[in-house]
């Protein structure tokens, strides 16, 4: 998302743990977009890592093998619902899940960040916000840039209140959420100023909770 500054690109390959991690990137959401590919290849190829991406839009490899052999799984932005509907037809969240399970790092950004939640607030539709369901890895709903479009704070504060979404995470730009399993680890920034909430409904209203950001994460 921020092509001048790769600090939490670096931080996701720093979970790895290896010198070098093979890193897939997966643009499905874009529709396999090239110049979102080319992007992820000229911010990812100044890194130590061995990267490469998956199409679904071209001959498709064999999925299982593919994923397996990654240290990491990115996961870019774009059409959430589009980006599910071919997933599931092709049977990746199975794969995703084994992948996880296996310890393969897992992350994304907008549709690639909601995807891993239960539900998410997604821009999938033309003209308005609406909830989706997503691959249920972790608990609770998850609403991206929070500070960058000024409908999304309020259209997720409705549907938390009128129980349309369960609560869950809203997430500035500029700032990742880092679980270890299905648990809150770390949240960090690339940037001093953003931070990330906790969304509940208390009492038939919305309490938001501002969480504690690290905005130099150590790799």
């Amino acid at each position: 998302m921020e092509p001048e500054n790769l600090t939490l690109d670096e931080y996701v390959l720093a979970q790895a743990r290896l010198q070098s991690p093979a890193v897939l990137f997966i643009p499905t959401a874009s529709g396999d977009a090239d110049p979102y590919v080319l992007r992820f290849y000229t911010a990812f190829s100044g890194l130590p890592c061995r990267p490469s991406h998956l199409s679904l839009f071209r001959r498709t490899p064999d999925l299982r093998a593919c994923l397996l052999s990654q240290d990491v799984i990115y996961v870019g932005g774009g059409n959430t619902k589009s980006m599910l509907g071919v997933w599931r037809e092709w049977g990746l969240p199975e794969v995703l899940r084994e992948a996880w399970a296996a310890g393969v790092v897992l992350a994304g950004i907008s549709a690639g960040a909601i995807c891993w939640f239960e539900q998410g607030l997604t821009d999938s539709f033309d003209g308005e916000f609406r909830p989706l369901q997503c691959l249920g890895f972790l608990a609770g709903s998850c609403c991206p840039h929070y500070d960058g479009e000024g409908e999304r704070r309020p259209t997720y504060h409705q549907l938390v209140r009128n129980g349309e979404l369960l609560p869950g995470y809203a997430v500035e730009d500029g700032v990742a959420l880092h679980f270890v399993g299905d648990d809150l680890h770390r949240i960090v920034a690339s940037r001093p100023g953003v931070t990330a909430y906790r969304v509940q409904r208390v009492n038939g209203e919305v309490q938001e909770e501002p969480l504690a950001v690290d905005d130099r994460p150590a790799l």
